[in-house]
C-alpha cells in the first residue's frame, strides 16, 4: 500500500498546488512559461497516477477488509456513475449548461465517482484510494468556488445535448466493455 500512497501524494499533491500555493504556481508559470509548466505538471501527474494505480493493483493482491458492503451498493455505484461521467464530459464541452451552472463539473464528477466507490468497497486500500480523491475534490471545489469566475458564457442547447450524449456513450462503453478488462472487476 506504500506505493499507492506515494502515488496518491504525488498525483493529488501536484493537483493541489492551486489549493495551497496558487501564487507560487502563477510565479512559476510566469518564470517558465505555460508550456514548460504544463509539461512538468503532466509528467509529475503521470508518474503519480501510474504509481497510485500500480500500488492499488498490488494492494488488491493482499487486501485488508474493513467492512463488507451490501450487494445493493453495486447497483448504487452503477447509478451514481452516470452523473459522474456526464459531469466529467461537461468539463470539456464548451458552452454547455452543466458547466455554466456548476462551474467545476470535473471536480464534482470526481466527488461522485469517489463517493460511489467508497460505498461499494470495504477494503482498507479502497478506502484510502477513493477517500483521498474525495477529500481532494471537496477541498479543491471549495477553493475553486472562491476564485474569480471567468466572464459568463451563454450556454448553448446543442453543447449541452452533445455533452450529455457523449457522457452517456462513454458511461455505457466503460461500464459494459472496459471496466472489467481495465480494472479487473466487472461493473
Amino acid at each position: 500500500m506504500t506505493v499507492m500512497i506515494l502515488g496518491l501524494v504525488i498525483f493529488l499533491g501536484v493537483h493541489s498546488v492551486r489549493i495551497v500555493a496558487d501564487d507560487w504556481r502563477r510565479e512559476r508559470i510566469a518564470q517558465w512559461g505555460e508550456g514548460r509548466w504544463k509539461a512538468l505538471y503532466s509528467l509529475i501527474s503521470l508518474v503519480g497516477l501510474g504509481l497510485a494505480i500500480w500500488g492499488f493493483g498490488q494492494m488488491r493482491l493482499d487486501p485488508l477488509v474493513v467492512w463488507t458492503p451490501p450487494p445493493a451498493m453495486r447497483h448504487l455505484v452503477a447509478l451514481l456513475m452516470i452523473p459522474a461521467f456526464l459531469l466529467l464530459v461537461a468539463a470539456y464541452v464548451p458552452r454547455n449548461h452543466l458547466k455554466a451552472k456548476l462551474g467545476h463539473p470535473m471536480i464534482l464528477g470526481v466527488k461522485v465517482w469517489a463517493l460511489a466507490h467508497l460505498l461499494a468497497n470495504g477494503r482498507l486500500g479502497d478506502i484510502v484510494f477513493f477517500g483521498a480523491f474525495l477529500l481532494w475534490a471537496v477541498l479543491d471545489f471549495r477553493v475553486a468556488r472562491r476564485r474569480p469566475s471567468p466572464a459568463p458564457v451563454t450556454p448553448a442547447r446543442r453543447a449541452t445535448v452533445t455533452s450529455l450524449v457523449i457522457g452517456m456513450v462513454a458511461y455505457v462503453v466503460f461500464a459494459f466493455w472496459l471496466h472489467g478488462p481495465l480494472i479487473g472487476v466487472p461493473a
